[in-house]
């Protein structure tokens, strides 16, 4: 391993924890689930939860989560939260977790 930056080099300690932090916010399938419908566009709960097959309560509480993270942001409509994903990265780690598993995933309709 080489100090100078190169290809060899060790990865920042602080770049490992941030990207172990969002890793983790891909761990629980029902997180990762909420993440693949909101990377195909913004979604109240109930309707989330609807999609995901969960208890509205049971998104709310990984939503908050997300949101805590910084991984999704929420807008009032009426009585309403709306919420959408705010970095695609995010969205983009999910496909590659999703195609590491599912390889043909095109075809079992995983893209967004």
């Amino acid at each position: 391993m080489t100090a100078s930056g190169g290809a060899d080099a060790d990865a920042p300690t602080q770049a490992l924890d941030a990207a172990a932090l969002m890793f983790g916010l891909l761990a629980s399938p029902l997180r990762l689930h909420i993440v693949w419908v909101l990377a195909q566009g913004e979604s109240d709960v109930t309707q989330l939860a609807l999609r995901v097959g969960a208890r509205a309560q049971a998104v709310s509480q990984h939503l908050a989560r997300l949101k805590l993270a910084g991984a999704v942001r929420a807008r009032s409509e009426g009585r309403h939260q709306i919420y959408e994903m705010t970095d695609p990265r995010l969205s983009a780690s999910a496909r590659a977790m999703l195609a590491l598993v599912a390889p043909d995933a095109d075809a079992d309709g995983l893209s967004a």
